[in-house]
């Protein structure tokens, strides 16, 4: 399941923006405070919106004034943030491209849901079909959306209700008859919004099941032990590729200590004995949580990873790259922000966006669309390059003309 198409409509800097034709790996650099924070923050806010409601998910975004901390500065609160997704399902062994749009909007001071919407097309022809359509906390959905040979008129609506700040698939979606709206939400529930914290990582944890690395980390020797016992092939790779790229790094255990807590220990080939997390360098624990996470046996939908270059030296960019590409080619879809010229030089053309922000307001502009920047990266200059040297500046003022 890939994510084709994005659009986003006064969700702070997001006033009106596009992403369409989106590639499994998807690479944004932008100057501080473009937008790219913004962009990754509608993935949490949306999986928020799902796993709470509404109302905290804007609190969580904005604070106490929620909604009127959200919504675009200048856009009156009586206007709607609006999030409209649009992803391949297959669905009675036919691919099809669905459109999940989610409108929010404030009325009576209290947020709500004013519009949502799941459809597609039936047939090969015609408009798309609203499996689900929710306003206000009531609505309609088809229970068998499967029975392609049967007529519009003769689908199975069901009237449902739920509160109204409350995501219609969050009900639905728990419901195998719901098709469309159950992939939807196990989706959004799946895709992971990185927020590493090193410090997090580090020291003594308890012991308990960790099958996927948390957004902050804090479960890493979890995740390591359980690779580790049920999956020792795949771990086996993570350490290899761990010896390869850290100097120094011979094995990596995660052991359970007399307490009954987790505690990670790393062997370095010039020491006899091994030694705790605290003693080992930012990038030796960031590098080996994303080989975790990249190398999941169960792996995410879409991973969100901002600046990956935090806390590693330049020479592992390239690598790093590769990983990500690899993980986009095994199914899964990576949305990275980064400022590293290093990791912009490994990415393809086609996987580059700008982030531009233009009198308070964000727009996405593909590399591809710039013929300028093109010829530059096909006469053989490097993405870094155009970057660090200030060369695309007036991106979105060419890819208007």
């Amino acid at each position: 399941m890939i994510i084709e198409e994005i659009r986003i409509r006064n969700f702070k800097a997001l006033h009106n923006v596009a992403l369409t034709e989106i590639p499994s790996l998807a690479v944004f650099v932008g100057k501080n405070g473009a937008g790219k924070t913004t962009l990754f923050r509608v993935f949490s806010f949306l999986k928020n919106c799902l796993s709470k409601n509404v109302r905290i998910a804007l609190q969580n975004e904005g604070g106490f004034n929620g909604f009127k901390e959200v919504v675009t500065r200048g856009v009156d609160t009586s206007e709607s943030i609006v999030i409209e997704l649009k992803f391949r399902l297959w669905i009675t062994e036919k691919e099809r491209l669905v459109t999940y749009r989610l409108e929010i909007g404030l009325e009576n001071g209290r947020p709500l849901v004013r519009r949502e919407i799941l459809r597609y097309k039936r047939g090969r022809y015609g408009r798309p079909f609203h499996f689900i359509d929710f306003s206000h906390g009531k609505g309609a959905a088809v229970s068998n959306e499967e029975d392609f040979d049967k007529p519009d008129t003769l689908l199975t609506r069901e009237e449902q209700s739920v509160d109204p700040d409350v995501l219609a698939i969050n009900s639905l979606g728990q419901l195998e008859r719901f098709r469309a709206a159950k992939a939807f939400r196990e989706l959004i529930e799946n895709w992971h919004i990185s927020d590493f914290h090193i410090n997090d990582a580090r020291g003594k944890k308890r012991h308990e099941p960790g099958f996927h690395l948390s957004s902050s980390g804090d479960n890493l020797p979890s995740v390591a032990f359980h690779l580790k016992e049920e999956h020792p092939d795949i771990f086996e790779l993570v350490l290899k590729k761990m010896r390869e790229r850290v100097p120094g790094i011979s094995d990596i255990k995660a052991r359970v200590g007399e307490d009954g807590s987790l505690l990670i220990r790393y062997s370095d080939s010039a020491f006899n004995d091994p030694f705790l997390d605290f003693n080992v360098s930012d990038g030796t624990i960031k590098m080996f949580a994303y080989l975790l996470l990249l190398h999941d046996p169960k792996p995410h939908k879409v991973l969100c990873i901002e600046e990956p270059e935090n806390q590693l030296y330049p020479e592992l960019m390239d690598i790093l790259a590769e990983e990500f590409e690899d993980y986009a080619r095994r199914g899964g879809q990576v949305f990275v922000s980064t400022h590293s010229p290093q990791f912009l030089n490994a990415i393809p053309l086609e996987s580059l966006f700008l982030i531009d922000k233009t009198e308070g307001t964000a727009e996405f502009i593909p590399f591809t669309e710039d013929p300028l920047v093109s010829e530059h990266l096909q006469a053989g200059d490097k993405a870094g390059y155009l970057w660090t040297h200030g060369m695309l500046v007036g991106m979105s003022r060419r890819a208007r003309r």
